[in-house]
């Protein structure tokens, strides 16, 4: 009998551990966007186009050609992410639903968001005055939320954790002095970290859950390129592409039951991913000595992630939909350059939420969210900068009605609604030689 509950519950784990690969992040969806401090003054606003220091590797490699000497930069962001669930009815059923067991017992599961860190280091250094090279190093796509473990949403899903890791070499040429292109590979490795409680369904006057814990990874390669045009000394416009990611996650899924005094034999699972390709267009526009404006139209094929299929050695599992919908993401910004060494920066962005209502999870509960931005940056010596910018992103609410029934026939509804918000502080240092 033990063993009969073993493979059922390892079978029930892998549906209900990925019933969604991610939860809001800092930029809609779960892409980050926090690439450069000397940026989130602006809420990124012309960053394809800016090339104002060794960053321009992510958001456009044309920029190097820009750039004068070798530079480095090296920033770091603080990403604190306010998320928080109201229950309004939340339950479970037995036979797929037919029969009512009522309400899920648990809270709101706390403060399911908290700080989160991102580095970003780059490095540029012409080969002659047409050819430079450079390296990135980054974290596109990422996050980090946590439920409390009982909390009424437990079954599908308490934390959840996604990181990248991106190497970003990169080449520039300037064609002429209104003309650059550029380009790079992206080695990227992914990690994915998912816990919930299954129902096990032994029995007894109570049925103890357990707790499902799936690890996965996989890297692969990419590749980015941009474009960099001078239309007149005050007008620059820059055009930038980053490439599709796809993956063949491997891992595994064990359980626990607590009490019960036995840890669940761990599983293999695999399931395939591709992460969106994005294309950016810029513009930066001098109005005079003193002001900038910047502009930026950014578009993400979220569509990409559409229903992924988890398998195993004995084959599929469950298949899980996302039906992502592609986003745009907006953004206006401005420039003063007070003094010698003072500039100070402003903007403002729309992002929009790939994810639509009727799909919505406990591991994805993101929404549409504006962002006001402000910053400056300090010219320490004439080839040194500090770089200090802050946004405060205003997420849309959410309302979530989720269900979901494992091959127990047991059906848990989520019900409720999330608001959110996020806190962006970054710092960045750059110097020339």
């Amino acid at each position: 009998m033990r063993k009969k509950y073993q493979t059922r519950l390892i079978a029930l784990a892998v549906a209900w551990t990925v019933v969604g690969t991610a939860p809001s992040a800092s930029a809609a969806g779960f892409a980050l966007i926090e690439q450069s401090a000397s940026g989130m003054g602006n809420a990124f606003a012309g960053a394809a186009a800016t090339a104002e220091d060794a960053s321009t590797i992510f958001y456009n490699p044309a920029g190097m050609s820009l750039l004068s000497g070798p530079q480095f930069a090296v920033a770091g962001h603080a990403i604190d992410l306010s998320l928080k669930f109201s229950n309004s009815g939340s339950s479970r059923a037995a036979a797929g639903g037919a029969f009512p067991l009522g309400p899920t017992s648990g809270g709101n599961g706390g403060e399911a968001g908290g700080v989160a860190f991102v580095p970003n280091f780059y490095l540029t250094a012409p080969i002659n005055d047409k050819l430079t090279v450079g390296l990135g190093v980054n974290a596109p796509f990422g996050l980090k939320t946590e439920y409390d473990s009982t909390w009424v949403g437990r079954y599908q899903g308490i934390e959840t954790r996604v990181d990248t890791y991106n190497i970003n070499p990169a080449v520039s040429y300037k064609i002429s002095d209104t003309l650059a292109i550029g380009a790079g590979v992206d080695y990227q490795r992914l990690k994915v970290k998912f816990t919930n409680a299954v129902a096990t369904g032994l029995p007894g006057p109570t049925s103890p859950d357990a707790l499902a814990n799936l690890d996965a990874d996989d890297d692969t390669w990419g590749w980015n390129i941009g474009l960099i045009a001078q239309l007149s000394p005050a007008t620059r416009i820059g055009v930038s592409y980053r490439s599709q990611m796809k993956y063949s996650l491997q891992g595994t899924i064990d359980a626990a039951i607590p009490g019960f005094g036995t840890v669940l034999p761990s599983t293999n699972v695999s399931t395939d991913v591709t992460l969106p390709d994005m294309m950016s267009l810029s513009i930066v526009q001098k109005l005079n000595d003193k002001w900038d404006l910047l502009g930026d139209a950014t578009f993400t094929r979220w569509s990409k992630i559409d229903t992924l299929t988890i398998n195993s050695a004995g084959g599929p599992l469950d298949t899980l939909p996302f039906k992502f919908d592609d986003t745009w993401r907006v953004s206006l910004g401005a420039n003063y350059h007070h003094s010698e060494h003072w500039t100070f920066k402003g903007g403002v962005a729309w992002d929009k939420s790939p994810v639509q209502d009727q799909y919505r999870t406990v591991r994805l509960p993101d929404n549409d969210r504006k962002w006001v931005s402000v910053g400056a940056k300090y010219q320490v010596t004439p080839k040194a900068a500090v770089d200090i910018g802050y946004s405060h992103l205003f997420i849309s609410n959410a309302s979530i009605n989720n269900t979901k029934v494992d091959s127990n026939g047991l059906a848990s509804t989520v019900q409720g609604s999330y608001e959110g918000s996020i806190d962006i502080l970054s710092l960045q240092y750059s110097q020339a030689f």
